[in-house]
């Protein structure tokens, strides 16, 4: 799998959603997504690209979009 095919798999794993609902999903948009979510969300990504994100990435990570942006700070290429 593609960088991008592993982090919609995360997303649609860790919120149980449908990928068309990805592309304007922000933070709080479903209830999934609350904090707990958000960690759990964040954990897995951590997991699936082998990083550490910082606290305030993990703070900025707002969106669908900005987590691409965020991960790119950590090479990976989307």
């Amino acid at each position: 799998m593609n960088p991008i095919e592993r982090y919609k798999k995360v997303f649609i794993d860790s919120f149980e959603i449908t990928e068309s609902s990805l592309e304007d999903l922000k933070y709080q948009d479903i209830p999934q997504w609350d904090s707990l979510g958000h960690m759990s969300m964040i954990g897995a990504l951590e997991d699936e690209f082998e990083i550490m994100f910082e606290m305030d990435d993990i703070i900025d990570f707002s969106s669908y979009k900005k987590g691409i942006e965020t991960l790119t700070k950590y090479g990976i290429e989307f």
